[in-house]
Formats: structure tokens, C-alpha cells, sequence
């Protein structure tokens, strides 16, 4: 052997070493979070074709104690949706169609008679469940939807001056149908702002449209929820929920959501900005993101994945650019273009 080939040996055991040292492992162990996740879409896809992005914001909502307001024409499986996803957990599971006549005390409860004791016994109402589905939440009067707000945003009600506090997790997915406008009352914007995501779903496209006919002719079931398994258990889920808190955000990155939130309350296209709690919202989001993909900490694609469905139902276009055809999406677009991303 040559001087220079005994001079070449330990420079390849070096960058041998130098390779290992580069290689890491995350502070969380995100697999069982990882592996639930690919269960729960694996299941889902049994009956729901060609949604895959609304699955995963679910399951991002589900991760960090958010409420879901779902918007879309009939018949795109917002509803069948919403419940197949309540399925894979096993929590309990309540739905409650909203109607012009529904008064609070059908969703919150009422107190009642006990004619054994002559005393008032407070029957407990739907909204007593772990994920509870509100179809056609637009439907109802304010004075129901006001019903909602404390148990949305505190987790709790209170009846006849008595606290009642709901069992984790408590989670709201709400539809509404943005075409038919007969019958509805507008949602007032201090309930928009307690819905963590609202998720526009479109309809399929033709290759999945075929598909979900083919899934249809074949099926041998009538009830979709008969092919759906559980997946998640309460544990479980509030073990992720820890996870997901403690994955790692740069404060350049904390700095970049509330320059985005922030230009959003003086964007001349803008009548109505963000609140901070739409910019802890997105961190939450990025943080999920990351979560589900493996990662213990956020990078600036998993808040700019975050921004579109925390904030279009925050912000509020103009009358004038709304009718140039601006729309919210359209907004938070420039504002992202316009604001340089961290390195």
C-alpha cells in the first residue's frame, strides 16, 4: 500500500462518522400518532373517495381541540363524512339537526320535575357527547346559536346557575350549505371565530365520481357505518393532544403568523382582520401538521398549509372588492406573497 492509499483510509472513516452525526432522532415519539393517523384515513377510505385533504383537517382539528364549521353544496358527503370520522374514535357520538324552531334547551338541556322528590333535575341535552355533529348549523335563530358560544369556546355550560363541564374531548363538526339561502340566519362573527378550521369541500372529480359509483354498485352493506372500525381510544387521543403541544416552533416562525395576522387588520381589501386567537390557531395547526408527518417541530409550509382554513371565516373582503370577485382566499394569498418566509 501506497503512502497516498494509507492516507485515503482514515479520511472515508470520517465522513462515515460525520454521515451518522447528521442523522437524528426526534425529541417526541411521533410513530403511534403517525401509524393512527394512516389507520383512521385506511378506514375512512372504505366508503369516502377523493377527500383526503378534508380527512386530514379533521384530524388536525380533532389533535388540537378545534371545532370544524364543513361548507358545501348537498350531496359532496359533508355529513357522511363527519360521522364516519366520529366512528374511527371511540367516544361517544351525538347529531343534532338544527330547524328554524330549535330552541336552546334542545341542544343544552332543560330542567324538569322529579315528582318523587319535587325537586328540579336537570336532563342533560345532546350537546352532552364527545363529537357532536350539528347538521345545517345556519338554520337555526341567534338565540340558539348563542347557546353554543360558552360551550364552544369553554368547554362547559351553565344551567340554573350550575356548572356543567363536558368530558374530553369535546368536539363540534358543524355543516352549512352556502347556496340555499331560504330558511337561514347568518352566523354571527363571534361564533365563526370560536370554529378552529372552516373546510370548503368541492366536488370530486371525474375519475373519483366513477369511483364512488363503482364503490356504490359493489357495496353489500346499506349502512357505510357498518364497514368503518374504531381506531382512536380517549387515552390514546389525549396522549397525541400532549404531543402535539410539546412539538418545537422557532420564535422566527411565532414572528411570521402574527406578521400574516397582523397585515390582514390593515389590508385595504379587508374590512374585518384576524384576531390573536386566529394567530394561536394557525400555530396550533402548524404544529398538528408537523405532528402527522412525523416531525416534532413546525416549519413555515406547515403554518402556510394552516392559513387558508383558519382564516377565511375571520377575515371579511370589502363590499367593493367583493364585488370585483375578490375573495378571502385570494387575500391571505397576497398577504403570504408579500411577506418573506423565514430561513
Amino acid at each position: 500500500m501506497t503512502d497516498q492509499d494509507s492516507n485515503k483510509t482514515p479520511i472515508n472513516t470520517d465522513d462515515n462518522t460525520a454521515n451518522s452525526s447528521l442523522s437524528f432522532k426526534n425529541r417526541i415519539d411521533l410513530t403511534d400518532l403517525q401509524q393512527s393517523y394512516s389507520s383512521i384515513k385506511k378506514e375512512l377510505s372504505k366508503v369516502i373517495i377523493g377527500q383526503s385533504d378534508f380527512v386530514e383537517l379533521l384530524m388536525v382539528a380533532l389533535l388540537t381541540e378545534g371545532h370544524v364549521l364543513i361548507e358545501g353544496v348537498p350531496g359532496i358527503a359533508k355529513t357522511i363524512t363527519a360521522k364516519l370520522f366520529a366512528k374511527t374514535l371511540q367516544t361517544d357520538f351525538s347529531r343534532i339537526q338544527f330547524t328554524p324552531d330549535l330552541m336552546p334547551s334542545d341542544v343544552l338541556g332543560t330542567s324538569i320535575v322529579d315528582l318523587k322528590t319535587s325537586e328540579f333535575v336537570f336532563k342533560k341535552g345532546p350537546v352532552f357527547s364527545n363529537i357532536i355533529l350539528i347538521d345545517e348549523i345556519n338554520r337555526a335563530p341567534a338565540k340558539t346559536q348563542a347557546a353554543l358560544f360558552e360551550v364552544m369556546e369553554e368547554k362547559q355550560i351553565t344551567m340554573d346557575g350550575v356548572r356543567y363541564v363536558m368530558e374530553p374531548p369535546f368536539m363540534v363538526l358543524a355543516t352549512q350549505n352556502p347556496i340555499e339561502q331560504e330558511g337561514t340566519y347568518t352566523l354571527p362573527e363571534a361564533q365563526l371565530d370560536r370554529f378552529l378550521f372552516k373546510i370548503k369541500v368541492t366536488y370530486p372529480t371525474f375519475a373519483d365520481e366513477v369511483e364512488i359509483l363503482k364503490s356504490h354498485h359493489e357495496r353489500t352493506v346499506k349502512d357505510p357505518l357498518e364497514l368503518i372500525d374504531a381506531i382512536l381510544d380517549i387515552d390514546k387521543l389525549l396522549e397525541y393532544r400532549d404531543k402535539v403541544q410539546q412539538v418545537f416552533i422557532e420564535e422566527k416562525l411565532l414572528q411570521y403568523i402574527a406578521e400574516i395576522v397582523t397585515k390582514t387588520r390593515s389590508h385595504p381589501h379587508l374590512y374585518l382582520g384576524g384576531s390573536p386567537r386566529a394567530s394561536i390557531a394557525i400555530m396550533k395547526s402548524a404544529k398538528a401538521f408537523a405532528a402527522i408527518d412525523g416531525r416534532d417541530f413546525a416549519t413555515p409550509e406547515d403554518i402556510k398549509k394552516s392559513v387558508a382554513p383558519v382564516m377565511r371565516h375571520r377575515v371579511i373582503v370589502s363590499p367593493e372588492r367583493e364585488m370585483e370577485g375578490m375573495t378571502e382566499e385570494k387575500v391571505m394569498q397576497l398577504i403570504l406573497q408579500s411577506i418573506e418566509i423565514p430561513r
